[in-house]
């Protein structure tokens, strides 16, 4: 079974693999691992050698899915090299020598993982001779401490190496084995007997029961088992047959070759070849799902803009290390009505969102920046989306606010340290999933969980990559986590509803919106999958039928079906990446014009009843909320918000500049009823005794036209810790400040208004608190940054301009040996445009800025603004050098 597309040399190495590889898969390998082109490489050789470092490969095997994984794992304990026939049956076991097997998921999936090995320079050579790259063998390599993904032991040649000769010919004999004269060919010959099926039946069939036991306990690893000194009789049958054998004092291993015997030739107890389903938990219809987001994404709007509110004259102080405290925390949570992981969310997303930071100064707080205020003047719909695109696109994770980092430091919100580089990622593939189910239905998260581990596998603690494992056992890793807070924020902040993704939502994430019509139009159901039906688990079937709604996504494939029995249909889809930053702009103003006419318009109008409340039956226009927002005290929220009216709340109003008619018109203005006469009653009661009393500061004074409210004040013994004394008939002294003195007279049921110097009125009006102008946090990378077109063609020609001439022998221009090029600055110009067009090299003269003469050989890039962009092969590097320092440049002519 072939899975190359065309007949090649075999390489060699696979700096020669690399080098027969046309552009576009150099291309795609640099987008793969954009590790190795940071900086571009002089030459193939050195892309190989990168290729090849323990960190790159670590980093690609990451982002494998584990049955790519699971065949590169299979690679490394499989001979070097190996055969595909070899590799199908370590895959597939003894289905593997089955001819009618071609059918079968691992035959139909194996060709597309060797072609993503290949392509990702982690497995070099033709099907016949098939090498897994070195570092990966050593990192996949089983030791006592770290056994193999796949649960093998080493090789019966590598496990003899500390064995003596006589101590192998002693196997040899207790086997049945003849004797040899060397150790390496006794070697062998246990290594015949053990992959020899009949005669290693035959050799366990006169095994004791007990010594099968533990060969049964040891099959599936790990391999390795301690004895003593004097081992059990179970035992001694075992080591005396080499089927355990010794390589530490107290130690033995199963031998690889028989415990792929027992295994019936399979490298993994489980393989999985296909990903595994997405499953629609609830069936909902999309105009429900839809109208839930949206007011899900309204009570969002809601609650940024209260948090905005509630730190506009400047918010809680910046700990010393950055971040939130922890009172400062609770104390929002509860002035929010939400719980601490809920408000460190609201507090990172404005944050991410440009609309929180600090402000920089020496008593470094937190508060709104101008930015903000932009926000909260533009239209509901788009300030949803500039919430949404921020939590999209970030990789801060409020999630793990409270918890420990490496050092055991606490995590605080708005602090450092929050950054997760693999969030975005994450999210992105969870809304995907869930997008590819059909309108309305919610995905179910084990088997959503499972689809994420089958795509980037599980990686334990010590580093090494597992091919199997499940969403339960142990501690969950990051992605999971994430994954779960993922669809908890999505739910919160109005992208789903019901679990579902809402259609605003699909718009932001993918930016298109699905008609209504195509619900079912895949699985030919008329709303799309009922209740607990089940999306695709393996992509690559032909037939649309076979996929189930699980999997809408657009299947790419790199190879004709008949080019491998097998067919291309056997791999997954290829995951679809994010937008580009944009494309995801147009995606988020898409949004908001979907998320348009599902929100409530907003209001100008109250119902005022006679209990002291008012109610607005929806969002209310802003200059209505914030004059509400001073005159009464917000009691309820939800569908509906109820307002009541309170002394304190009315004398409020009146200190920020309204006089009693002021109060009285704007209600009229604003109720749909008439105005009840209890609130009439006390918007006057408090206007008349409102400013009687006159504070101002001395330390402070109390000033009073009525002597008998004094004389009421001075008689209560709730003033006695003011310190009043009487200086004058209508006015009074006292030892505490003015705002002291205010909230106690207060407190005692007056009205008392400050007052100036000049004995004005003082108005009293929190200052609003900026910071200066903030940049929108930038998210922090996974390694680095996938290089776009452009860069990608400018580095695969700059690598074979290297290559070229690393490899080929150059033949100097007629003329005197050590003779500058020389020649007008047109010829100059013409020949260099020339070599840009053709990839030619060309020799030029070039006088440096001490006036000294050089020739350098050159591959032409780019020559633009009075500059040639070049791979200066004498360099071994990209250069750039001005045209006019040139005296004239030769084309060179290859030999071989």
């Amino acid at each position: 079974m072939s899975t190359e597309e065309k007949p090649a040399a075999t390489p060699r190495s696979l700096a020669e693999a690399l080098r027969a590889r046309d552009d576009a898969s150099l291309s795609a390998l640099l987008r793969a691992r954009p590790d190795l082109v940071t900086p571009v490489p002089t030459d193939l050789t050195q892309l190989a050698t990168r290729a090849g470092t323990r960190a790159s490969v670590a980093r690609a095997l990451e982002r494998l899915d584990r049955f790519t994984l699971q065949t590169a794992e299979a690679l490394a304990v499989a001979a070097d090299p190996a055969s595909y026939d070899e590799l199908l049956r370590l895959m597939a076991g003894e289905q593997g020598d089955d001819p009618h097997a071609a059918d079968s998921p691992v035959a139909r999936a194996l060709p597309h993982a060797v072609a993503k090995l290949r392509e990702q320079a982690l497995v070099w050579g033709d099907d016949a001779r098939l090498r897994l790259v070195r570092t990966a063998r050593e990192v996949m390599a089983p030791t006592p401490r770290h056994p193999s993904p796949t649960g093998l032991g080493p090789t019966v040649a590598e496990a003899a190496v500390p064995m003596s000769p006589n101590r192998v010919q002693d196997i040899l004999a207790t086997a049945g084995l003849s004797s040899t004269h060397d150790a390496v060919s006794a070697v062998t010959a246990l290594t015949d007997l053990f992959t020899d099926p009949q005669r290693m039946s035959d050799l366990l069939s006169d095994a004791p029961a007990d010594s099968l036991e533990i060969l049964d306990r040891l099959v599936w690893g790990p391999p390795y088992g301690q004895v003593t000194h004097d081992p059990a009789p179970r035992l001694r049958w075992l080591m005396d047959r080499g089927l355990l054998l010794p390589i530490a004092p107290g130690t033995v291993v199963l031998p690889r070759e028989v415990a792929l015997h027992l295994r019936g030739g399979r490298a993994h107890r489980v393989t999985e070849p296909q990903p595994p389903a997405v499953r629609a938990a609830t069936q909902h219809p999309p105009q429900v799902v839809d109208a839930t987001a949206a007011g899900q994404a309204y009570q969002a709007l809601v609650t940024v803009e209260d948090l905005l509110k509630l730190w506009d004259g400047g918010g809680p102080a910046v700990l010393r290390a950055g971040g939130l405290s922890v009172r400062d925390l609770k104390r929002t949570a509860v002035s929010l009505g939400v719980s601490e992981p809920e408000a460190a969310f609201w507090l990172e997303l404005a944050f991410a969102a440009g609309l929180l930071a600090s402000d920089g100064e020496a008593d470094e707080r937190y508060a709104p920046t101008p930015a903000s205020d932009a926000w909260l003047e533009a239209p509901p719909a788009e300030r949803w989306a500039r919430l949404a695109e921020a939590w999209l696109t970030a990789t801060r994770t409020p999630g793990v606010v409270g918890g420990r980092d490496a050092k055991d430091r606490a995590l605080s919100a708005l602090g450092p340290g929050l950054d997760r580089s693999a969030a975005p990622e994450v999210r992105h593939r969870v809304l995907t999933l869930a997008a590819s189910l059909p309108s309305g239905a919610a995905p179910d998260e084990r088997s959503l969980l499972e689809r994420l581990q089958w795509e980037r596998p599980l990686r334990r603690a010590d580093g090494s990559a597992g091919s199997s494992g499940g969403p339960g056992g142990g501690e969950e890793d990051l992605r999971t986590r994430i994954a779960r807070w993922t669809l908890e924020e999505a739910e919160r902040l109005g992208v789903s509803g019901r679990g579902a993704l809402s259609s605003h939502g699909r718009a932001l994430l993918l930016g298109e919106v699905r008609e209504p019509a195509a619900a079912g139009a895949h699985d030919g159901t008329p709303g799309g999958v009922p209740d607990g039906a089940e999306a695709v688990g393996g992509h690559g079937s032909t037939a649309v039928a076979d996929t189930g709604p699980g999997d809408k996504l657009p299947v790419h494939r790199h190879h004709d079906v008949h080019d491998h029995p097998g067919g291309a249909a056997g791999g997954p889809e290829p995951i679809p990446a994010p937008l580009p930053p944009a494309e995801q702009a147009e995606a988020a103003d898409l949004a908001a014009r979907v998320l348009t006419p599902l929100l409530p318009a907003p209001l100008d109008h109250v119902l005022l009843q006679a209990d002291l409340t008012a109610v607005a039956p929806g969002p209310l226009v802003r200059p209505l909320a914030e004059t509400l927002d001073v005159l009464a005290e917000v009691e309820s929220k939800g569908g509906a918000t109820v307002y009541r009216f309170t002394p304190g709340s009315v004398r409020r109003a009146l200190d920020s500049g309204r006089t009693a008619a002021d109060l009285h018109a704007f209600l009229a203005a604003h109720s749909r009823t008439p105005v009840p006469q209890p609130l009439a009653y006390l918007i006057d009661d408090v206007a008349r005794r409102h400013g009687v009393l006159r504070v101002g500061a001395s330390s402070s004074y109390v000033r009073c036209d009525d002597e008998k409210v004094l004389e009421e004040i001075l008689a209560d013994g709730r003033s006695s810790g003011l310190g009043l004394r009487r200086l004058a008939p209508t006015v009074l002294a006292a030892r505490t400040d003015p705002t002291t003195l205010l909230e106690g007279l207060r407190s005692m049921g007056f009205a008392p208004a400050a007052e100036s110097p000049e004995g004005d009125v003082l108005i009293a009006r929190a200052a609003a608190h900026r910071t200066p102008p903030r940049a929108v946090p930038q998210p922090v990378p996974e390694g680095p940054p996938t290089p776009d077109g452009p860069a990608l063609s400018a580095a695969v020609r700059a690598i074979r301009a290297g290559d070229d001439a690393s490899t080929a022998p150059l033949r100097a221009p007629d003329g005197a040996e050590g003779d500058l090029p020389r020649g007008s600055a047109a010829d100059t110009l013409a020949t260099l445009q020339m070599a840009v067009m053709t990839g030619t090299r060309v020799l030029i003269g070039h006088l440096d800025a001490t006036g000294i003469a050089t020739q350098r050989v050159l591959t032409p890039l780019s020559v633009e603004g009075g500059f040639v962009t070049a791979h200066d092969h004498t360099a071994a590097g990209v250069r750039t050098y001005p045209l006019h320092r040139i005296t004239g440049a030769a084309e060179l002519d290859d030999e071989g």
